[in-house]
């Protein structure tokens, strides 16, 4: 992997980690498009460089961060569902992600389901202002978690899962997504320090030491990544909140199915979007 190229994932992973379109699917068609070989060090960049873009809901929420230790044990109900199922399904989700067929298919429905969110939960933000993000039940909260273990799936999106989750249990639009930002933390911390584990324990296999475990290169590569998705992430995320609250998720719906239609048109034309 090139600086270049690490700089264009990157990006794609600022803009599309609090979006309803899958950063996760995202990332793997641009590298396919890229043409970068799914090494196990690839494999490891696409998920570590979205904690830079999860830092971002720190620094643009930091006022609210403080909030009731209530509201973080809120938090830890919602994200204990997807710890047992990413446990679970650890070897099936990591042969997922080479999948643009999965990527493909998962894009296309979910856009069909953004298309009726608006009409299914009909509702009229009110004026957020400077008041903390909605603190849902904990019934509320654990139900938000069991809809954030669909986004196992390459395609689906964590946070269009984790928002339309939100949604059923009557957060307001712009509640629902703050709340998905706020669970995104620890789900994907848990996520990248898991697969930096896994990383080590194949790479200790190998006789190869802790303090050896990455490159100067590879060490250069993570931290590019991380830097460019939290300032990335930093723009999108004030942006769609503003655009989700005003608009509601129609456009992200047309979205998915037009790229979800393409890569599936492609596919059937027998071209290889395979991750080699």
């Amino acid at each position: 992997m090139t600086y270049w190229q690490a700089l264009l994932l990157a990006i794609v992973e600022g803009i599309t980690e609090f979006l309803p379109v899958s950063s996760t699917g995202h990332m793997i068609i641009a590298s396919k498009l890229l043409g970068i070989t799914a090494t196990p060090f690839v494999k490891l960049f696409l998920v570590v460089i979205q904690l830079g873009a999860i830092l971002s809901v720190l620094v643009v929420y930091w006022k609210r961060f403080f909030q009731s230790f209530d509201f973080y044990l809120k938090l830890l109900v919602a994200f204990l569902p997807i710890v047992v199922v990413g446990l679970a399904l650890k070897k099936h989700i990591d042969a997922l992600l080479e999948s643009v067929t999965t990527v493909a298919v998962m894009l296309l429905l979910g856009g069909i389901v953004l298309l009726f969110v608006d009409k299914w939960f009909p509702q009229e933000d009110p004026q957020h202002g400077g008041h903390p993000v909605t603190n849902p039940s904990w019934k509320k909260a654990f139900v938000i978690g069991l809809f954030q273990c669909l986004a196992v799936v390459p395609g689906v999106s964590r946070s269009a899962a984790t928002i339309i989750g939100g949604l059923t249990q009557k957060l307001t639009r712009r509640a629902a997504a703050e709340f998905a930002f706020f669970l995104a933390m620890p789900t994907m911390a848990a996520a990248a320090v898991k697969d930096i584990y896994d990383y080590y324990k194949e790479a200790h296999t190998q006789g190869i030491t802790l303090g050896h475990l990455f490159s100067g290169e590879e060490v250069k590569l993570l931290l590019l990544g991380n830097v460019v998705a939290f300032v990335v992430a930093l723009l999108a995320i004030r942006l769609f909140v503003g655009f989700v609250t005003k608009y509601g998720f129609r456009a992200f719906g047309i979205y998915r199915i037009i790229v979800g239609g393409l890569l599936l048109a492609m596919l059937a034309l027998g071209l290889n979007l395979q991750l080699v």
